[in-house]
């Protein structure tokens, strides 16, 4: 089918969160648009404390902001009508067309449900009317039909917009051929007519052993498998969902140093991390070893510690104290070794963090590496921010409901406006602004900085590393694996018919 015949949408879901619904949209919508289709992505609801700031001043998952640079589109509010951002095990902050509006817990969900389906509508429906194709992103797993009821993202997406469904399973996990019947399974009749294919993710191996087991879910389910696609080392830039940001585990794939010797990072896994990405761009950088950790023993050895967000300021410092990091990372930064805080990592360092809209546990002392009071505000400063640091240009975002409101130290950078921002103490950092890292010129100047401070004299950072042609590399790596292990001829039938008519219905009884 040509471009131009191209016109509808398609629901990615999964068996699982982490099973690569993000990334396979991504590919899917990098694929179309190399073919000069005019695409858009969309996922109607999304949970995640990795959050980007879009044009227009709102808030959006980071995923969404990388499908839609897949594109070639700016981040939109539209892409992500609705966000949650956990702040506790029982509560979320919500975040409607880009905006936080209250916090709600599972039950209080749903007195918003019903203003939340028309939200999501709306957007759907005018993102189909502008664009020829939308690949749509579920949420989770349909499976979970405890929460049918107040379903946005998933199957009640597909029912109420007639959009066929793709499932795809990480079978990395184990079980994927009784995930992908299982969840066909449990769904009513109506939602099983929907689904019409499966993807296969980060396969290993022999593919033709695993064809007889695809032909067999087939046959059980009358569904075809539409792609098995390989494991690809390469793939790690933007993960968005906290599952990929694992306690003790290395960050992306450094290559060797440019000098002779290597930097190491040692990155704080904060119960409840936000903009956890922040970091990934250090990983991009030839000889800097990033690695996150949840344990006071790994930062002994560390050239930089870095304290990354948080979506609960005052409870992740808190459970640093617990459990011993709190003092490992003073006793790092009273011997010299840098140590940089970004966001809610930044106002731990400080000396006095005043939180009655967060937490409501009002005045609670920092770690006092840096002179720096901060004071919580119920709005949330919220945009994207220029300005120079180092004497270069810099660009980034903001999403803080902390204000600073003395700063003793001397400023790390200053604002287009004019003003102060961010701290440095000797060989201490901080900054409110996210993505600042991402700023090529400044991350090689601020790595000059600790490695000075280290000792780290044979590090030399590489001339060339540019993060934003990173990202497209992957773009461009996931488009080329949809094309080849995809079948793009199926895809592109459903996108312009639909769900096959008279898909067979299997195991279930349930009704929605």
């Amino acid at each position: 089918m040509s471009p131009g015949q191209l016109k509808g949408a398609l629901l990615v879901a999964g068996t699982t969160s982490d099973a690569g619904k993000s990334v396979l949209v991504a590919g899917l919508c990098r694929m179309l648009a190399r073919r000069g289709v005019r695409v858009a992505p969309f996922k109607a609801q999304n949970m995640s404390n990795n959050s980007v700031v879009t044009l227009d001043g709102g808030e959006i998952g980071r995923a969404q902001a990388l499908q839609a640079a897949a594109c070639g589109l700016e981040p939109s509010v539209r892409f992500n009508p609705v966000l949650l951002k956990p702040g506790s095990d029982r509560t979320s902050q919500l975040v409607v067309r880009g905006r936080a509006v209250t916090s709600v817990g599972a039950r209080d969900y749903i007195e918003h449900r019903d203003h939340l389906r028309v939200v999501v509508a709306e957007e759907l429906a005018s993102l189909r009317n502008e664009f020829d194709v939308v690949i749509c992103e579920g949420a989770g797993s349909p499976a979970e039909i405890n929460l049918r009821a107040t379903d946005l993202a998933n199957m009640g997406l597909a029912r109420a917009a007639r959009i066929p469904v793709l499932v795809v399973g990480d079978i990395d996990r184990g079980g994927v051929l009784a995930h992908l019947f299982g969840t066909v399974a449990v769904l009513s009749p109506e939602d099983q007519a929907l689904i019409a294919g499966f993807i296969v993710n980060k396969f290993r191996g022999d593919v033709s052993l695993l064809t007889p087991g695809l032909e067999q879910l087939t046959a059980l389910t009358g569904r075809p498998t539409l792609g098995v696609i390989p494991f690809a080392h390469d793939l790690w830039l933007d993960a968005e969902d906290s599952l990929g940001v694992v306690g003790d585990a290395p960050v992306g794939r450094p290559g060797p140093p440019v000098g002779s010797e290597w930097l190491r990072v040692a990155a704080i896994r904060l119960p409840r991390i936000s903009n956890s990405t922040d970091v990934e761009a250090l990983a991009c950088e030839p000889g800097v070893s990033v690695r996150w950790v949840n344990d006071p023993s790994r930062l002994q050895d560390a050239d930089l510690i870095v304290l990354p967000g948080s979506k609960s300021t005052v409870s992740d410092l808190e459970w640093m104290r617990r459990n011993g990091i709190a003092d490992a990372v003073a006793a790092q930064a009273k011997l010299g070794r840098p140590v940089l805080g970004v966001c809610g990592g930044y106002q731990m360092l400080g000396s006095v963090i005043v939180d009655d809209v967060e937490s409501g546990r009002g005045q609670t002392p920092g770690l006092g590496l840096l002179d720096l009071e901060v004071e919580f505000a119920a709005d949330k400063v919220l945009g994207r921010v220029t300005g120079d640091a180092y004497g270069v240009p810099v660009d980034g975002y903001e999403i803080h409901h902390g204000r600073v409101r003395r700063n003793g130290d001397q400023p790390l950078l200053y604002a287009s406006t004019g003003a102060a921002e961010g701290s440095i103490r000797g060989a201490v950092y901080g900054t409110h602004w996210h993505g600042l890292l991402e700023n090529d010129r400044f991350r090689r100047l601020l790595l000059d900085d600790v490695a000075e401070h280290s000792g780290r004299t044979g590090f030399v950072p590489a001339p060339d590393t540019d993060v934003a042609a990173v990202r497209v590399a992957q773009l461009d790596l996931l488009a080329d694996l949809v094309e080849k292990h995809v079948d793009v001829d199926a895809l592109d039938t459903l996108l312009g018919e639909g769900a096959p008519e008279g898909l067979a219905t299997i195991g279930s009884r349930l009704s929605f």
